[in-house]
């Protein structure tokens, strides 16, 4: 059984499907997109059933004897009553990447964990390994579900994979405990899924595990959090953007105050052949050439594939300047403190463009950024209201003006930045996309055309 219809669920059934199991999905949503999925599922023999109603233990009944597993997509709420339920009636229960896991576990792999960063830090390193030609495949929570690659890589007798690089979110790393890459990699670390997790001690743990069963461990020391923590987590190599002297403990891979990267005392490449902008996406850069180094390429080498690498969609993409006007889709900053790298990165003074749905989490940083980067914010979706209260009550000097959408929200960005001579408008939501959107790609995608529909020549 495998509950959840995403890219996550329709894989791993899949998967078992390729295996000869009988497979049945079990999904708690309903909608013409489902449907025209679930229908050609069926002609694949695989059984799915759209609930339309919240998921409960009920709803397992009528298959309890029969059941030898179930498949939970990262989704689902690992305490869901029901799959406590479920565990309590003796049923195996495991995550998608723990299914997969049991089927490439042979092939060396990176896993990329953290609350921002990690995205950029899995495709940039499959890109660096990909020029030097090693035989790569990306995904977890960026890219392929795991179980499609698992499936890919049995299918395809005639090419072993070198590398798997995998983005892995704490929900897929609470639901599968047995995985253990050979390199792990943290990004950084600040309140996220709170709502999920419930404190930032339950979300730190299930961070530390996965760096717990690798086999080498590097970790950004740029971050305070992972920094202070240091002593409690297993010894691995660290990274940052400072100089060696400002470390009591030294980081194994940094940048000097002239831009050269360097790995203790051997001076790599020069930071700027990284074409994307940002303090933040200097330690994702150091992070990837420590783990490359680890995989055995030289600094040459690293330094070409780097040159090529590019921004990816939603996260800082200039999308265009029009009489000195920049627009950039940051639609990935789901949370404060990635809008806050967003908000140090690009040309100031800067319009912004946030709301969503608002994550647990202390605003008040954001805000101290917001008042010295911006001249003013349009704010949409269902945290508008609370966050305009936030920054009157913060005495922000700038216009906060309150929208129904992003199309209207961006239009009146657009007259603001005009009105106010601003360098930047910036899509960077740090909030949820899930109360107007499907995700974030969505929702920066959206953006785009609006970008190209309303400005000329774009």
């Amino acid at each position: 059984m495998v509950l959840g219809l995403g890219s996550s669920g329709i894989s791993a059934a899949k998967l078992l499907k390729s295996e000869g199991k009988n497979v049945l999905i079990l999904e708690n949503n309903s909608n013409k997109k489902l449907i025209n999925i679930s229908n050609k599922l069926k002609q694949e023999g695989i059984k799915v059933i759209l609930l339309d109603k919240p998921l409960h233990i009920n709803n397992f009944m009528p298959w309890l004897g029969r059941v030898y597993s179930i498949i939970v997509s990262p989704g689902i709420d690992w305490e869901h009553t029901a799959l406590q339920e479920l565990r309590n009636r003796s049923i195996n229960i495991q995550g998608e990447v723990a299914l997969a896991w049991e089927r490439v576990n042979h092939i060396p792999s990176i896993g990329i964990t953290g609350t921002n960063g990690k995205t950029t830090v899995t495709k940039m390193l499959n890109h660096v390994l990909k020029v030097n030609n090693l035989s790569t495949d990306m995904g977890g929570n960026v890219g392929k579900a795991l179980s499609k690659i698992a499936l890919e890589n049995i299918n395809n007798t005639h090419k072993e994979l070198s590398w798997i690089v995998l983005e892995l979110s704490s929900y897929q790393i609470e639901s599968s405990p047995k995985v253990a890459p050979t390199i792990g990699i943290w990004t950084t670390f600040t309140p996220d899924h709170l709502e999920r997790h419930h404190n930032l001690e339950n979300y730190f743990k299930i961070k530390r595990s996965l760096l717990e069963k690798s086999s080498t461990r590097i970790y950004n020391s740029d971050d305070r959090y992972l920094y202070n923590k240091r002593k409690e987590l297993p010894k691995g190599i660290w990274v940052g953007t400072n100089e060696q002297s400002f470390y009591s403990h030294h980081p194994k891979f940094w940048i000097d105050q002239k831009g050269y990267i360097f790995e203790d005392k051997k001076q790599l490449f020069h930071s700027s052949l990284l074409k994307i902008p940002g303090e933040h996406n200097l330690q994702n850069l150091l992070l990837v050439t420590a783990a490359a180094r680890e995989i055995g390429l030289d600094h040459s080498s690293i330094a070409n594939s780097i040159n090529s690498f590019k921004s990816i969609p939603h996260r800082l993409e200039h999308l265009g300047t029009i009489n000195n006007l920049n627009f950039y889709n940051d639609s990935k900053a789901t949370n404060f403190d990635s809008s806050i790298s967003a908000l140090k990165s690009i040309p100031i003074p800067i319009i912004l463009l946030a709301g969503g749905i608002q994550k647990k989490g202390d605003y008040l940083p954001w805000i101290k950024q917001i008042k010295q980067s911006t001249n003013g914010i349009v704010l949409f979706g269902l945290s508008a209201k609370s966050l305009k209260e936030a920054l009157l009550m913060s005495s922000y000097k700038g216009e906060v003006i309150v929208k129904k959408n992003l199309e209207e929200a961006t239009m009146a960005s657009l007259d603001m930045a005009r009105k106010t001579n601003s360098k930047s408008i910036l899509l960077s939501p740090a909030g949820a996309s899930f109360d107007q959107y499907q995700n974030y790609e969505e929702r920066g995608d959206h953006f785009k055309k609006l970008v190209k529909k309303y400005i000329p020549n774009e």
